[in-house]
């Protein structure tokens, strides 16, 4: 497992500087978590998970890796690949799809050099970066 930086895991979110705290290393090893996370809720049934990202001149690689890591062949889980969108409609179809949840690539008001994870539940409600950490023990 590639080393993380603990302070990346805030809250509401999992965020940092891009490439120095968050980085396509690191949002692998999250995405590989968030992949059991999703699939353990989803059990037996097919489940929804919508993923997004920003505008940010990172975000379409990491997208790509969350893409990648969230579509293996032996789980049910059935990816909604939005692309890019805003965050408001991130939560909108989180709701619409009646998705399990999903994972939106921002850092939402900080900086350009700053990126991020935003994870959801069926509501669209944040689920902890913090949280997150301690499920995994990362």
């Amino acid at each position: 497992m590639a080393k993380i930086n603990p302070k990346i895991f805030k809250a509401y979110d999992i965020r940092g500087k891009y490439p120095a705290e968050i980085n396509e290393q690191a949002v692998s090893e999250i995405s590989k978590n968030i992949n059991c996370y999703f699939s353990q809720l989803a059990g037996r049934q097919k489940a929804i998970i919508i993923v997004a990202h920003d505008a940010r001149l990172s975000s379409p690689s990491l997208y790509k890796i969350i893409v990648k890591n969230l579509r293996p062949e032996t789980h049910n889980l059935q990816l909604v690949e939005v692309g890019l969108a805003t965050t408001p409609m991130f939560y909108f179809l989180v709701k619409k799809f009646n998705a399990i949840g999903g994972l939106m690539i921002t850092a939402s008001h900080n900086p350009k050099n700053y990126n991020g994870l935003k994870i959801v539940d069926k509501n669209a409600l944040p689920i902890s970066g913090l949280e997150i950490k301690k499920m995994f023990n990362l």
